[in-house]
């Protein structure tokens, strides 16, 4: 068996899946990330943003914020342009005084899409990021947070589980 999306029933669960993610980032171990800040579009038209990420980072000199504005698509086809059209992301991340866009997707996305963040990333003139977690991507993410395998994953976290010998 593997981790599947099929257990999370809808947007706002993803979404909420999404941000449970980021909250847990600072307890790894393995990063310079000092504090997390998370906070939801809330309810109605978000215009592009579903989450602002905004994390203190310490690198032994000096600490820095990083925030990332966060989209996420919970479609069950790979998300195309027509679903990114009415948005300016350069001027949302401007907006949200923002260091990048992330895109999490519950599957994938068209090539039309892959094209456009790449010549996004590479004619930035202000240096922004963007980026792409496909379903793949973000799964492997979420497999090193056994924490949140169990609260959003149960039928997946009850078979590891048993084939561990844990139940």
């Amino acid at each position: 068996m593997k981790l599947d999306f099929s257990e999370i029933q809808n947007w706002r669960e993803f979404e909420d899946l999404v941000e449970s993610y980021f909250r847990k980032i600072q307890e790894l171990k393995d990063t310079n990330i000092v504090d997390v800040k998370v906070e939801a579009s809330g309810e109605g038209n978000d215009g592009g943003r579903d989450i602002l990420v905004s994390f203190i980072n310490n690198d032994s000199i000096v600490s820095y914020k990083r925030v990332w504005v966060v989209q996420c698509k919970f479609y069950e086809r790979s998300v195309s342009k027509r679903e990114l059209n009415d948005l300016n992301i350069p001027t949302l991340i401007h907006e949200y005084r923002a260091d990048g866009y992330l895109l999490i997707c519950k599957t994938g996305v068209s090539s039309k899409v892959s094209e456009m963040f790449e010549n996004l990333r590479r004619n930035c003139r202000w240096a922004y990021h963007y980026e792409i977690w496909t379903g793949n991507i973000f799964k492997e993410k979420l497999l090193l947070r056994p924490e949140i395998i169990s609260q959003y994953f149960p039928k997946y976290h009850r078979f590891i589980s048993e084939k561990e010998g844990f139940i």
